[in-house]
């Protein structure tokens, strides 16, 4: 399936899923009959202000053999954009409920920024759904002031002073929701200009036209800004006994890449990949790299599942 097919069309037939009284979207691609149909199912999780539209260039590749779930986190994507007590542990519990309704077996879950966060928080939370778990660009926000890079730190203080103004930040999110204005903050996550495609822009901006996303913008910029809004990754990932592996752009801007490595060494089951010439996003910015890296980790991987 070649980049003309538009972008809808390459992430599944989507479904709704009513979680707890909210709609929800999700996606499911079975491998093909003449692909044999391996083990553990596969849940990939986006990052912030993205949804399933992210593994666009993912989702087929994986389910050449796996089968193979995305999902859109309360607040994000296609998915209600609800009145809720936004943090990681409500995704947590949205996916782990997912996993009750339609898998039911070991899964490997795979993260994007944030998602990755609600990967690592899932894992520890309810162990026996999680055979193993890929982290891309991986926060912590328990230590914000050294995950912020040094530039973005006065940006995230004014932002954080127009929480107490909801009115003044759903105003601005009527003013970043625009295409010119996401193409730039979109080229902050991405170290190839090239990559920031009219496609990506849409999947980013589509979103911000449903009802209830200027609330729902307010209250997770809100929520993100508490210490509370998700747990100590120091002190979660030294804890999980599962394969686990860790892949960083060397060029991330969002995230300090030093990271990395701090984090690495927390856990001698974690593998860790850095990628020279990406960003934060690399699933996306460099997708058949990534993609190889996946499938070849899960075919050694112990998780469980049968190997190519």
């Amino acid at each position: 399936m070649t980049k003309s097919v538009h972008w809808q069309q390459r992430i599944g037939n989507q479904r709704d899923w009513v979680w707890r009284g909210w709609q929800t979207r999700y996606t499911y691609f079975r491998p093909l009959p003449t692909h044999r149909e391996l083990t553990p199912p596969i849940l990939l999780l986006h990052g912030f202000g993205t949804s399933i539209g992210h593994w666009r260039q993912n989702l087929e590749v994986l389910s050449q053999h796996y089968p193979v779930y995305a999902l859109d986190m309360l607040g994000f994507g296609a998915s209600r954009k609800a009145q809720a007590d936004y943090k990681i542990d409500l995704w947590v519990d949205q996916v782990y409920e997912f996993w009750q309704t339609f898998i039911q077996q070991p899964m490997v879950l795979v993260g994007n920024s944030i998602g990755s966060l609600v990967c690592l928080s899932a894992a520890a939370a309810h162990p026996e759904m999680v055979s193993g778990m890929v982290m891309i660009s991986l926060p912590d926000f328990s230590q914000r002031e050294e995950a912020i890079p040094l530039w973005l730190r006065p940006i995230m203080s004014t932002i954080e002073g127009l929480v107490a103004s909801p009115a003044i930040l759903k105003s601005l999110f009527y003013l970043v929701r625009h295409p010119p204005i996401v193409r730039k903050w979109a080229g902050l996550a991405y170290a190839n200009p090239e990559a920031v495609t009219a496609e990506l822009v849409e999947i980013l901006t589509e979103p911000a036209r449903d009802k209830g996303a200027a609330a729902t913008f307010s209250a997770l910029f809100k929520a993100m800004t508490s210490t509370e809004f998700g747990p100590r990754v120091k002190s979660v990932l030294p804890t999980l006994d599962i394969p686990l592996l860790l892949i960083w752009g060397c060029k991330d801007r969002m995230i300090p890449p030093y990271l990395a490595g701090q984090f690495a060494a927390l856990n001698p089951k974690l593998e860790l990949v850095e990628l020279e010439n990406a960003g934060h996003c690399p699933h996306d910015e460099c997708p058949e790299q990534v993609n190889q890296i996946l499938l070849d980790w899960l075919s050694t991987c112990s998780t469980g599942g049968v190997t190519p």
